[in-house]
C-alpha cells in the first residue's frame, strides 16, 4: 500500500515537472528598454532642447563666474611675493566670495534642473507605461520586461518592442511644433 502511495506521489511530481515547460512555453513575453524607448521619443528630444534653452542664461552666468574665479586664482599665483599683505588679503577675500557665488549658482542650477528632470521623467515614464500596456494587450503578451534591469531570460523567448513602444508613444503623444 505504501509503495502505491509513493509511486502515485512520484508520478504526480513527474507529471507536474513535465507539464511546467509546456505551460511556460506558451507565455508571451515582450522586452522593452524603457530608458531607450523614452529617450528616443520626439517629446523627450523636444524637452531636452527646451531645457537647454531654459537654463542657458543661468549656465552662461555660472560659466562666467567660473572664469572669473579661475582668473583670480591665476592672479594670486602670479602675484606671489609681489603684493602687500593688504593686497594679498583683498585678493584672497575676492577669491572666497567668488567661490561662494560659484557654489551657490551651481547648487541652485543643479537643484532646479534636477527637479524639472524628475517631473519630466515621471510624466514621460507614466505615459510610456500606458503605451506599453496597450501594446501588451494588442499583442496578447503575458508580461513585458524592462531590459535595463538585470533580468535573465532565454534567448528567443521574448520579443523586443522598444522601437515599437517609441513609435506608439510618438503617435499617442505627438509633439506640437
Amino acid at each position: 500500500m505504501s509503495r502505491f502511495r509513493l509511486f502515485s506521489a512520484l508520478s504526480l511530481c513527474a507529471a507536474a515537472l513535465f507539464s511546467m515547460p509546456a505551460a511556460s512555453a506558451q507565455a508571451k513575453i515582450g522586452l522593452v528598454n524603457f530608458r531607450t524607448a523614452i529617450a528616443d521619443t520626439a517629446e523627450a528630444k523636444k524637452v531636452q532642447t527646451d531645457l537647454a534653452g531654459k537654463y542657458k542664461k543661468r549656465q552662461d552666468d555660472l560659466d562666467k563666474v567660473t572664469r572669473d574665479f579661475n582668473d583670480l586664482q591665476t592672479q594670486l599665483q602670479n602675484s606671489q611675493g609681489k603684493l602687500s599683505a593688504a593686497g594679498q588679503t583683498d585678493l584672497e577675500s575676492k577669491i572666497q566670495r567668488k567661490q561662494r557665488e560659484h557654489d551657490n549658482l551651481a547648487d541652485d542650477l543643479q537643484t532646479d534642473y534636477q527637479k524639472d528632470m524628475d517631473d519630466i521623467n515621471q510624466r514621460l515614464g507614466s505615459r510610456m507605461i500606458e503605451v506599453v500596456k496597450k501594446i501588451m494587450d494588442e499583442k496578447g503578451m503575458d508580461a513585458i520586461i524592462d531590459t535595463v534591469g538585470a533580468v535573465a531570460y532565454k534567448s528567443g523567448t521574448g520579443v523586443d518592442l522598444t522601437k515599437e513602444a517609441t513609435t506608439a508613444y510618438d503617435k499617442a503623444y505627438p509633439v506640437k511644433p
